[in-house]
């Protein structure tokens, strides 16, 4: 092969391949795809931002197109240097005002949707959400809103943020360790999550589903594992979120099925030190209270009371139910979603191969420190959940067990 040849099938090899990105990047219905706006903060966003795209667009392709053009004119075949522009004022001026212009049209629309998006007076719901590496928790304080009558009771969860569709929801976002950064795509722009401060966004979904967001703001190790998903449930007193904080304070029920129970104990015995279930008791009747904070570093866990009404575990990084169900549900149309949301994981639905390989060694499936034994950087205490050596049987037991928090 001659040296031309080469350099063509490189070529050809690098075009084959730019349009491949070109293409993954046009899937239909991606979940975090900001070109497909389900809510109104996340269509102000797109209003905005598709006029300058094309903007953008144009200028990109004038300004490559005229230096394609000088670099083939004025190739140096031995010709005399080209006439200078510099000391034209006219053309100086020119080339200074026109992205002056360019960007003031650009700057007025985009400061207006700024302000408009950082008002959040008119919000009808409040979801505290705080970020540590690398999950989400979202706690529900006791309020007069999101629902008719309120919400009576503290709600904490995690992994998923469950909110009523068409109400206006106020997200105050922190974090426990470093900077984070709370992204759905669809629902509304970026908000960074900072360690000793309290920062606001106003979601709102127009209907019924799931939306699908991440950390947008490198967090350390397991960055790219720490997601979430908002949920969006029928408003009103008789709507599918009623329904679901109904389901979330009810009072606890013990399992009475032998597996189960068993799982009810061994849970007590290796997970409970960090991880709440609200209302579970001993033997002796007293109140099981995780104290993360002498386990992990965070000084926090995942709340799992009812864990099976959620669709995923581990920060969002795996789904809960398996493929087939998991499409059911994401797939499902507005007015049949809540129904399937909120049958929970069933024992025909629930992803057991993956639940029983985090259960098995969670730090191998989800990297979360560079070196375990480096403990004294963080004072003895582990940053993530521990390899917690459990047995087959155990294992079983806790699935068991698990399966019956819904």
């Amino acid at each position: 092969m001659t040296p031309f040849q080469r350099r063509r099938r490189k070529l050809q090899l690098a075009g084959v391949a730019a349009l491949g990105l070109v293409v993954a990047g046009c899937a239909e219905n991606a979940p975090q795809d900001i070109f497909q706006p389900a809510g109104p903060n996340a269509q102000k966003i797109d209003d905005l931002q598709r006029p300058i795209f094309y903007i953008a667009g144009v200028v990109g392709v004038v300004v490559l197109s005229v230096v394609a053009f000088v670099v083939w004119k004025f190739k140096d075949r031995g010709q005399p240097i080209p006439e200078q522009t510099h000391g034209k004022p006219k053309l100086e001026v020119a080339l200074t005002i026109l992205p002056a212009v360019i960007l003031l049209g650009v700057a007025i629309p985009t400061v207006s949707v700024i302000m408009d998006l950082a008002d959040t007076d008119d919000s009808e719901c409040i979801v505290n959400v705080t970020g540590q590496q690398w999950w989400w928790e979202f706690d529900y304080p006791v309020q007069d809103g999101c629902l008719p009558g309120g919400i009576t009771e503290p709600i904490v969860t995690s992994g998923q943020m469950v909110i009523p569709s068409e109400t206006k929801v106020l997200i105050r976002g922190t974090s426990r360790d470093v900077i984070h950064s709370f992204w759905i795509p669809k629902l509304n722009g970026k908000r960074d999550m900072v360690p000793g401060r309290i920062h606001t966004l106003r979601m709102e979904a127009d209907q019924p589903g799931i939306y699908a967001g991440q950390c947008a703001e490198f967090c350390g190790l397991s960055h790219a594992n720490m997601r979430m998903e908002v949920v969006a449930l029928s408003p009103g007193a008789e709507g599918d979120f009623a329904a679901w904080v109904a389901n979330q304070t009810a009072p606890y029920e013990a399992p009475t099925d032998e597996l189960a129970l068993a799982g009810q104990s061994s849970f007590i015995t290796n997970c409970a030190r960090c991880h709440q279930v609200d209302g579970l008791t001993d033997d002796a009747g007293q109140p099981v209270i995780a104290r993360p904070d002498l386990q992990v570093y965070s000084g926090a866990a995942p709340n799992l009371t009812n864990l099976m009404t959620r669709n995923t575990f581990a920060g969002a990084t795996w789904d809960l139910l398996n493929s087939e169900c998991r499409e059911d549900v994401w797939e499902s149309d507005p007015e049949s979603f809540g129904d399937k949301y909120l049958a929970g994981v069933t024992d025909e639905c629930l992803n057991e191969i993956d639940l029983r390989e985090w259960l098995r060694d969670s730090p191998a499936k989800k990297p979360m420190y560079a070196d375990a034994e480096r403990l004294e950087e963080t004072d003895g205490l582990f940053r993530g959940m521990p390899y917690l050596a459990l047995s087959e049987t155990q294992i079983d037991e806790l699935l068991a067990y698990l399966l019956e928090r819904k």
